[in-house]
């Protein structure tokens, strides 16, 4: 992609994920109707606040086991739509073998920035780890996400509370976001694209996977590629996982199964 020389459509192409997978619409209602039967099913403890503002706010549910890892899970929508209800049925792959699950919400834009949001996610964790004993979470963390998710995963890697990541189909390069239709709401500024673009900050020695669809948008697949060449030649460790003929929609469909390919890597991220 030579990014110079593209047309401002061009460009918003490059990274409208919608348009490029004809049956996304379906696929999110599907998702939709899932999570609301997973919320309403299953014991938890939901919409707990853990700040000031209305999506500042958690849905726990525990395992058997409160020493059961816990997959952390931060949803997508370019940091500017969808909600953490809409994602708990992904929990159900880890959950079937015997993990805790645990999903926040934060502020979108552009009623925040990408800063705020980042700095949201953090206090959640803070929170997290302060209170997940008293609802029977206490068990090592694995962070994850999807799409914006997984940019906001690499973000809060280095967070006390956080054992390991997965992150899935993120944008890790900021850069390239400020010349798309996605910048209208996100408003990013130099510094947040040098202080929120992985690729540009020290490598993190945790544990950290990193998973694309192979039918994904290029700079989604190549975003993936670099990181975790990037974090490959610091010796940190973490595997890179191409998951064949996924697209940005049907990647997440491998971490709500059971036996899904994302569900049996996470199950491997800690001890």
């Amino acid at each position: 992609m030579n990014w110079g020389m593209m047309s401002r459509a061009e460009r918003d192409a490059a990274y409208n994920n919608s348009a490029a997978v004809a049956n996304s619409p379906a696929l999110n209602e599907a998702r939709i109707a899932a999570s609301r039967s997973f919320r309403a099913e299953r014991p938890g403890a939901l919409d707990l606040p853990y700040g000031p503002r209305p999506r500042n706010k958690w849905d726990l549910f525990p395992a058997a086991d409160p020493k059961a890892p816990c997959l952390v899970f931060i949803h997508g929508g370019y940091w500017q739509r969808n909600t953490r209800e809409e994602f708990c049925n992904l929990m159900g792959g880890v959950m079937a073998h015997g993990w805790a699950s645990a999903l926040p919400g934060y502020t979108l834009a552009p009623d925040a920035t990408m800063t705020e949001i980042a700095a949201e996610i953090r206090a959640a964790l803070d929170w997290l780890a302060a209170n997940g004993r008293a609802h029977g979470i206490e068990g090592p963390i694995v962070l994850s996400g999807w799409s914006a998710g997984g940019h906001l995963t690499a973000m809060a890697l280095d967070h006390p509370a956080v054992a390991a990541g997965l992150a899935i189909s993120g944008v890790f390069e900021m850069g390239p976001i400020r010349d798309t239709y996605l910048n209208d709401k996100l408003n990013l500024t130099d510094e947040e694209l040098r202080t929120l673009s992985p690729l540009r900050l020290p490598v993190v020695q945790k544990r950290m996977s990193i998973a694309y669809g192979t039918a994904e948008l290029p700079p989604l697949c190549g975003d993936s590629r670099d990181l975790h060449a990037m974090r490959a030649a610091a010796h940190a460790p973490g595997a890179l996982l191409p998951v064949a003929g996924a697209d940005h929609f049907t990647i997440v469909l491998e971490l709500a199964d059971p036996a899904g390919e994302l569900t049996r890597h996470a199950l491997t991220l800690v001890p």
